[in-house]
């Protein structure tokens, strides 16, 4: 049995997406409104991260895209140095955050931050208590810790280098030196505690070359939580070779850990590289977005990567988490409940989808019996639940649910899920001021802006929860909760209006709390719902007042210095996905080609 949802979402007829789930599923699916489905994902993608603003746009393109499904950076004269930049790549045991920097000179330097969430150390003893949250084995391998290669008896330091490319794999190329030139890709295992660096010696001389790696071998203890860890930097020694003009050879430096009773020899690159190249495959053949616009075919592609790279093992189960460098192997009802979680159900990835539903099941065995809040995240493999702030997590947890359950097309999903879709929309509706808007002690910025003590946010995304979780009982033959449902998203779209609604700098707009005198980047939301009473002087504000080269700012304030404002990247996504839900679609477009421009071929 389906779940028949029908969707009233703008349809743009340059979209389409090819996935092997569009006819099985849904009558009516998210899968017809592709360009809010790419923001959807973007936001899934999203690191949490609060940035200052700056004019980064270029004046040309940084980065180019190829007819293989990559951006390439040339090293060239059109390119200011030095320059530096970092990507994020990740496995189910594993995380690399690469950095790189290229000076004057056109030489390159290489780090690499390797992380095992999984495996937590001990925290120093003048450590804050925080620390314990972030207590991952991790180590950092710098330029200097690389093979020694030899020709003909002549050690060969890599030349300047020539570009880079990226496509699921980061790949340095080098311009040849002494009738070799060399390359790295670096990738991480999917399946095992392993960050690949796989170098190419390639001979482009028209005689043979003698060549040799010395031996690499690099390895450190550290005691944690689960007994004995060893990291270690590993290259595969190779007896002189001679190589043909023409010819290429490879070999692997592994970066690894291992637990006591583990040997080196349990690593292995050949299976990393074919579980990388699976996994790639997958995210390039389904859910393919296809538009004349190959700037937004190309960060769709990247973005599922990313996505689907991030989730992990967990006692929880596979869990997805965001990643840089800070946040792995916990589940937050943002990120995942309201963000990643209603995407995955479109991949077609298997893991995806299982890491979505592990995610709801962990708060639905957490419901509170004592009246009070839901814990928002489940940090540290679950062992910690975060307890001490309401967010307005039930919001978020009624909204994000109901889309997931919806997502799938599966009624046993939905009635397993059911009791924390109602429980979290009894929380909203018991926790209401005399207004009727929903009480909440923060939202997700967590205390870092002010957001008094019942904000916009909590009350949108509860009128969205109740919005979906209308549709979801209904189709699943709960017609009384479905009437009950609708009936509250009508009163809570006039508390919207009469509690938020507001003139903000000459705009018909909303505050984003009362006592709120500055516009806010999450008057965003009621657009994202379809509530579009006040959209003329919303778009205002968010597109013309708050909308900088990076993206729409946390808030407007005349007092800060440029220097000192902050946006994040997920209130602009949601921005553009309200624009095109109330028809602005050519704002909404005009907006999304920079944004993706910027952010695939600009810097970072």
């Amino acid at each position: 049995m389906t779940i028949a949802h029908d969707l009233t979402f703008t349809l743009l007829d340059i979209s389409v997406i090819r996935s092997p789930l569009v006819d099985s599923m849904l009558p009516y699916s998210y899968l017809r409104t592709l360009p809010r489905l790419l923001l959807l994902l973007l936001i899934v993608q999203m690191p949490i991260c609060l940035v200052l603003a700056q004019d980064t746009t270029p004046e040309k393109n940084l980065w180019h895209i190829t007819p293989r499904g990559s951006i390439v950076l040339h090293i060239d004269s059109s390119l200011a140095l030095p320059h530096a930049d970092h990507i994020e790549m990740s496995g189910k045991l594993c995380a690399g955050i690469i950095s790189y920097s290229i000076d004057t000179d056109h030489r390159l330097s290489i780090s690499k931050d390797v992380i095992f969430p999984q495996l937590r150390t001990y925290i120093k003893s003048d450590d804050p208590a925080w620390k314990k949250y972030r207590a991952y084995f991790r180590r950092t391998v710098d330029q200097d810790m690389a093979p020694r290669i030899s020709c003909n008896q002549t050690l060969i330091a890599p030349s300047q280098i020539d570009s880079i490319e990226i496509d699921g794999m980061i790949r340095f190329h080098y311009t040849p030196t002494g009738g070799l030139q060399l390359s790295r890709t670096i990738y991480p295992a999917m399946d095992q505690r392993l960050i690949v660096e796989e170098w190419n010696v390639k001979n482009v001389s028209s005689e043979s070359q003698a060549i040799a790696v010395a031996p690499l071998h690099h390895q450190v203890t550290e005691p944690g939580h689960r007994g004995r860890y060893d990291f270690l930097v590993h290259a595969e020694s190779t007896p002189e070779t001679n190589l043909a003009p023409g010819a290429t050879y490879s070999f692997p430096v592994y970066h690894g850990a291992l637990l006591e009773g583990e040997k080196k020899e349990d690593l292995d690159a050949a299976a990393a590289r074919t579980s990388r190249t699976s996994f790639l495959d997958i995210c390039r053949n389904h859910a393919v977005l296809e538009t004349p616009d190959p700037v937004l075919n190309q960060l769709f592609y990247f973005s599922k990567i990313r996505a689907a790279e991030s989730i992990y093992e967990s006692s929880m189960g596979l869990v997805h988490s965001p990643g840089g460098g800070n946040y792995y192997v916990g589940i937050w009802a943002n990120d995942q409940i309201e963000y990643s979680g209603p995407f995955f159900p479109y991949m077609g990835y298997d893991v995806g989808q299982q890491a979505a539903y592990d995610a709801y099941l962990v708060f639905l065995r957490n419901i509170p019996t004592d009246g009070g809040h839901i814990p928002y995240a489940f940090e540290v493999d679950g062992h910690y639940p975060m307890t001490h702030l309401d967010r307005g997590d039930a919001a978020m947890i009624a909204y994000g649910t109901s889309r997931f359950a919806l997502s799938t097309g599966d009624i046993q999903i939905a009635k397993s899920l059911w009791p924390l879709i109602e429980w979290s929309l009894s929380y909203c509706h018991e926790h209401r001021n005399a207004a009727g808007a929903v009480l909440s002690e923060s939202d997700e910025m967590e205390g870092r802006i002010e957001t008094g003590d019942a904000n916009l946010s909590t009350s949108t995304l509860y009128y969205g929860g109740l919005m979906y979780a209308s549709d979801l009982s209904r189709s699943m033959g709960l017609s009384a909760k479905s009437e009950t449902y609708s009936q509250r998203q009508t009163e809570m779209a006039q508390v919207i209006e009469n509690y938020f609604g507001a003139d903000m700098d000459g705009l018909e707009t909303y505050r984003y709390y009362d006592g709120n005198t500055d516009l806010r980047h999450w008057i965003c939301l009621p657009l994202t719902m379809g509530i579009d009473q006040r959209k003329v002087g919303t778009l205002a504000a968010l597109f013309d007042r708050l909308w900088t080269d990076d993206g729409v700012l946390v808030q407007l304030d005349p007092l800060e210095a440029d220097d000192d404002q902050v946006f994040w990247d997920r209130a602009t996504l949601y921005a553009l996905r309200g624009a095109l839900r109330v028809q602005e679609t050519d704002l909404a477009m005009q907006k999304i080609r920079h944004y993706s421009t910027q952010r695939l071929l600009g810097n970072h």
